[in-house]
């Protein structure tokens, strides 16, 4: 049986490829005003959505335990796999990665851990390029390789109307300095080693929409690409990244996805926030 892929549910994958790739998906979990759900089973975007526009609202989210990862692994070897990959959520937002680890220590070398230094699509194109390797034959070792040149072509931007959100969790760091003046501006950021990077500030959301298109051009360089687009409460955003995109790349576009992010992601970037990800398709 060929080698199985795990991933969790920040990768905002449609259900059709899940479904296409055969991938396992391990969700975490989210705590909205004290109510607690897994995210995309007991918590849906719409859940976070709402709670978010409360003028109180407690927001926060929790890895897998190690416990979970070690079932999940149990049944699909137990299933006949030849072995496990499991791509995750990077290890500079949550300690997902951390948990698979804990986890795969107790399957001697039979289940490999990838950190995807992303998160939405920017993990997603890692966890198919590593189904893709499973269902063409390859070994663990293969499969794991395939994820691990996935990451390293794939860039993401997106866009908040506020860094509110990212202060309340924790998830910037140097753009976290600059709090009290971007709450007049609308940031772009972007995870260049897989933590959350202020790249710029602009004036309108209209602008901020053109500038991530400019920036996944650049980002695309001369190559082939796939593009995830995602949004929160904002699909004209989404709409319009994809149809700026498709008319700059022409024929270089290939496969494209378009998501709502879910109530993880909700939770931390808040409502408004729209994302690009760039999977370049050659390692030029």
């Amino acid at each position: 049986m060929p080698v199985a892929v795990v991933t969790d549910s920040t990768a905002y994958l449609p259900p059709e490829l899940v479904r296409r790739h055969r991938l396992t998906v391990v969700p975490l979990t989210v705590v909205l005003n004290g109510a607690e759900g897994l995210e995309g089973v007991e918590t849906q975007p719409a859940d976070a959505t709402r709670a978010l526009r409360e003028r109180r609202v407690s927001a926060s989210t929790s890895r897998p335990a190690p416990e979970q990862f070690a079932r999940t692994y149990r049944r699909l070897l137990d299933d006949g796999a030849d072995g496990v990959v499991s791509v995750h959520l990077s290890a500079g937002l949550s300690g997902t990665v951390e948990a698979a680890r804990l986890a795969a220590v107790d399957f001697d070398g039979r289940v490999e851990v990838v950190d995807s230094r992303s998160a939405g699509m920017g993990l997603g194109f890692p966890a198919i390029a590593a189904a893709a390797a499973a269902e063409a034959g390859a070994d663990l070792a293969g499969v794991r390789d395939a994820a691990l040149a996935s990451v390293a072509r794939t860039t993401v931007w997106f866009y908040v109307d506020t860094l509110e959100f990212l202060r309340r969790g924790g998830r910037i760091n140097a753009a976290e300095a600059l709090f009290g003046t971007a709450l007049s501006v609308k940031p772009i950021m972007h995870m260049p080693d897989g933590a959350i990077v202020l790249r710029e500030k602009v004036r309108t959301a209209s602008r901020g929409v053109a500038r991530l298109v400019d920036l996944a051009v650049e980002a695309a360089g001369d190559d082939d690409v796939d593009l995830g687009v995602h949004h929160l409460a904002a699909p004209h955003r989404a709409e319009a990244l994809l149809a700026a995109l498709t008319e700059r790349l022409g024929a270089r576009l290939h496969d494209t996805y378009v998501s709502e992010a879910g109530a993880v992601v909700a939770a931390h970037a808040g409502p408004g926030l729209a994302c690009v990800v760039v999977h370049r398709r050659s390692d030029g």
